[in-house]
């Protein structure tokens, strides 16, 4: 065997990228810095909804609980524009998104017009307020405190929901997206504003 050719540099860079691959499928924390990288480069976009498509079908109701323990119910916030991010810390595209939810949050969080709710979907309120504070971000955490209805949560997560202030599904994105985009923001900036 000649090591000479066993450490070359091809075979050098074929282990990092071997490496960084399994690094990739089996650290979320790995999966969801790439992500956030492609995002940085103009991937994972959310896409605008059509006006003409922008206002459906009512919300349905359920309700949340907060981790001092008070519970409301979605249809308690009618009035407002609610953003609703369903995740888990398991999750890396949930991961992923969260610095730009957060972007988005910190840009709006004093707007009366708009109330922010990320939902950990495992229920686990403690593991999911130590994940946010861990990263440094400010979301308001809250979890399920009834059944997740269908048309707000499918199979898959991260889910974004925005209800308009007539309490209808204006807005519904399943995966990762980057919504601390300027054009994200402004979107959503002319909504609250209607």
């Amino acid at each position: 065997m000649n090591l000479r050719r066993f450490f070359s540099w091809s075979n050098f860079t074929t282990g990092i990228m071997v490496l960084f691959l399994v690094l990739v499928l089996v650290n979320p924390s790995v999966k969801a810095g790439v992500m956030q990288g492609l995002m940085k480069v103009g991937l994972f976009q959310p896409g605008m909804p059509e006006e003409k498509n922008a206002e459906s079908e009512m919300a349905p109701d359920m309700s949340f609980v907060d981790g001092d323990g008070k519970t409301f119910t979605l249809s308690s916030l009618r009035g407002k524009v609610v953003f609703l991010n369903f995740w888990a810390t398991w999750c890396p595209p949930c991961r992923a998104e969260m610095p730009s939810i957060n972007a988005l949050y910190e840009r709006f969080r004093e707007d009366k017009n708009v109330i922010f709710l990320t939902v950990d979907t495992d229920g686990n309120y403690k593991k999911a307020n130590n994940f946010l504070k861990k990263q440094q971000y400010s979301l308001p955490l809250y979890v399920a405190d009834s059944q997740i209805p269908g048309e707000l949560l499918g199979r898959s997560i991260p889910t974004t929901v925005i209800i308009n202030k007539k309490g209808q599904v204006a807005y519904r994105h399943v995966g990762a997206a980057d919504y601390g985009n300027e054009k994200f923001m402004a979107y959503f900036e002319q909504y609250i504003r209607k």
